[in-house]
């Protein structure tokens, strides 16, 4: 199994920025796509940016202007840069990790515990 930490979120104020981390660890295992969602109460959960092993970047099209993801696979993390963050922005965001134990199992999924990103002055 992999298990996810998230860090970095937190209060910030309209125009601000933060930077969200999320470390994998487990045992034996092959990272293939990493990737944040965000869900706010009574919405769906909702894609904000993946990132494949070759560094392939996928963005909601609202996002990308602000957002950045990257990744250091040496270190099996996952960051999401955000820039002139607005009150919309208020989400609790996941980490989202694609990954397999070995090349003959299936490709599995883990989510993080979330991490609370306000944004208000």
């Amino acid at each position: 199994q992999v298990a996810l930490v998230e860090s970095g979120g937190g209060l910030v104020q309209p125009g601000g920025s933060l930077r969200l981390s999320c470390v994998a660890s487990g045992s034996s295992f092959t990272i293939y796509t990493m990737g944040w969602y965000r869900q706010t109460p009574g919405k769906q959960r909702e894609l904000v940016a993946t990132i494949t092993t070759g560094r392939t970047t996928d963005y909601a099209d609202s996002l990308k202007d602000r957002f950045t993801i990257s990744r250091d696979n040496a270190k099996n993390t996952v960051y999401l840069q955000m820039n002139g963050l607005k009150p919309a922005d208020t989400a609790v965001y996941y980490c989202h990790v694609r990954w397999r134990a070995s090349i003959v199992t299936p490709l599995r999924t883990s989510w993080g515990q979330g991490t609370q990103v306000t944004v208000s002055s």
